[in-house]
């Protein structure tokens, strides 16, 4: 609905600062603030201006106390106190996303005052639209350029302006605001606080960049890689934030070689079944990955809603029980022509046991795909954070499990 961007900066502190803006933005935010200390606090300013308003905050806060101060006297009044404000507001929230709000207006100002105001603002901003508040701050309404060009002269705001203004709270997580705005696209939204009174605007570019960088940490998460982890990142840097999790993958593999120690004696009767382990683990994991994708997708973009779990669970265990059943049956035929091969006389036997581990696998890896991220997400943990891990242990467990226990059923039978 609106669109405004912060004053323009010192011309000579934007160009000081051009060099440094592609090695900030391959950083995390703390190894930028370490970079950053080695400039001068005009030309940090002309950096933090130009970034997005979220990973700003994330430097500021990383700065030393001394330098934020001096970085603040850098820049416009305006911006220093919007930035100071900001800080107030927990991380990942709008309120930390927030710019100034420039083009504010009184409803019963003329459009030829409104006019003769832009005229002045429009040199140190880029506005879009216009915000009317009372004289208590709250938002009344918006009025577009257009409802400015084709009215009279002497009309009134508060005749002109778009009522009941779609607004976000400051406190309103960044994942809640794009489901909200997911059907609107507007270029900026105001922000209001519980009063309604308007305290800044989120541009809609910058929410899309920031939930965009969070969509695709999802996919290291799920295998420990940090989202504060960047291809800039110091390589001890790295190892410290991956080394953890490789670790706790190692415990959990365990888990799994212990399931092949407990039927040891199977796999020395039956060694033609050590060939297809890996075969059923694989495809397992491969489906249980696949409802874990689905599942974090949904969460991501709101699609869950609540009381849909059990659905999502249940769909989950059929696409299993069918992409086993299929894939089951070349399986099957594979066992029983390398069992033949082996002139093992179980062939048939160890045939059919490939075929109902493999449909039990996919379905629970199907079911785990799905019931891990929400149940991270329920103990209020990232859905994200070492899901595939688990979701490995598991479908490994499991695979094994019964390709073993089957095996081991039948042959005493």
């Amino acid at each position: 609905m609106t669109d405004s961007n912060n004053e323009a900066p010192h011309s000579n502190t934007a160009s000081s600062g051009q060099g440094l803006m592609p090695l900030v933005k391959s950083m995390s935010a703390a190894e930028a603030a370490a970079l950053l200390t080695q400039h001068p606090a005009s030309t940090i300013a002309g950096v933090l201006v130009e970034l997005n308003p979220a990973l700003t905050q994330d430097i500021l806060a990383a700065l030393p106390s001394a330098l934020a101060d001096e970085v603040f006297g850098a820049v416009p009044s305006r911006t220093a106190s919007q930035w100071r404000f900001n800080q107030k507001f927990a991380e990942g929230t709008i309120g930390r996303m927030m710019e100034p709000v420039v083009a504010v207006f009184a409803p019963e100002m003329t459009v030829a005052q409104t006019v003769e105001e832009l005229r002045t603002l429009v040199k140190t901003a880029f506005i879009t639209y216009g915000y009317v508040v009372d004289f208590t701050g709250k938002l009344l309404g918006v009025i577009t350029m257009r409802d400015l060009l084709f009215s009279a002269d002497d009309a009134r705001l508060n005749t002109l302006m778009l009522r009941n203004a779609f607004a976000l709270t400051p406190d309103l997580p960044l994942a809640d605001a794009m489901k909200l705005v997911l059907d609107r696209h507007y270029p900026a939204y105001p922000v209001c606080d519980a009063q309604g009174v308007l305290i800044g605007l989120v541009r809609g570019q910058s929410m899309f960049q920031e939930q965009a960088f969070e969509i695709t940490a999802q996919a290291g998460a799920m295998v420990g890689v940090e989202k504060e982890e960047r291809l800039a990142t110091r390589w001890s840097q790295s190892f410290k934030f991956r080394h953890p999790w490789l670790q706790l993958n190692l415990l959990t593999a365990f888990a799994a070689g212990a399931v092949v120690g407990i039927f040891e004696g199977t796999v020395e009767k039956l060694v033609v079944l050590a060939a297809f382990l890996p075969v059923l683990a694989g495809q397992s994991g491969n489906t249980g990955c696949q409802a874990l994708a689905v599942t974090l997708r949904g969460l991501t973009l709101g699609e869950l809603k609540p009381g849909a779990e059990r659905m999502l669970v249940m769909k989950e265990a059929a696409l299993g029980f069918m992409n086993g059943a299929f894939t089951g049956l070349i399986a099957a035929l594979g066992m029983f022509a390398y069992a033949t091969m082996q002139k093992s006389p179980h062939a048939l036997m160890l045939a059919g046991v490939v075929w109902l581990a493999l449909v039990g696998a996919c379905v629970v890896s199907g079911i785990c795909g799905a019931m891990i991220p929400l149940t991270l997400k329920r103990f209020g943990a990232d859905p994200a954070t070492a899901s595939s891990i688990f979701l490995t242990t598991a479908t490994d467990v499991v695979s094994m499990g019964l390709l073993l226990g089957l095996a081991t059923i039948l042959i005493k039978l």
